[in-house]
């Protein structure tokens, strides 16, 4: 039995791609709308006071206490983490590019998808966007 090895094709990385984008879309709005539900649970008969304003605490400000919080069950979190998730969608999409980009064997769009994603890390990581 000779089993062809099959050509990865522009077709087959757009395909993959759209399936990065479509699940972590829909996981972000699963986790963001369940976070809602959970929040509204808990806390939808407070009063709110209009009249003082309080920012967001830290714990909702820095990703490694978002993803704590959200799995010590803290319904904010979970909300922030959905939002979390769908800003890493776009940057698993590059990531994706890359690995199928690398599978076909294209060096040019490895070395350009490359250097997209590092910029995109770069901004997160450091909170600042080029240009």
């Amino acid at each position: 039995m000779i089993i062809e090895k099959r050509k990865l094709t522009d077709d087959d990385i757009e395909r993959a791609v759209s399936i990065v984008l479509g699940t972590g879309v829909s996981i972000a709005a699963a986790v963001a709308f369940l976070g809602g539900v959970y929040f509204l649970l808990r806390h939808g008969g407070e009063r709110v006071n209009y009249r003082a304003f309080t920012g967001q605490p830290s714990i909702d400000r820095h990703a490694d206490q978002i993803i704590n919080g959200a799995f010590s069950g803290r319904a904010r979190s979970i909300i922030q983490l959905g939002i979390l998730l769908l800003i890493a969608t776009p940057i698993a999409r590059v990531a994706a590019s890359l690995v199928g980009f690398a599978l076909e064997g294209d060096r040019k769009y490895v070395v350009i998808t490359a250097i997209v994603l590092s910029v995109l890390l770069y901004s997160l990581v450091t909170g600042t966007a080029s240009g």
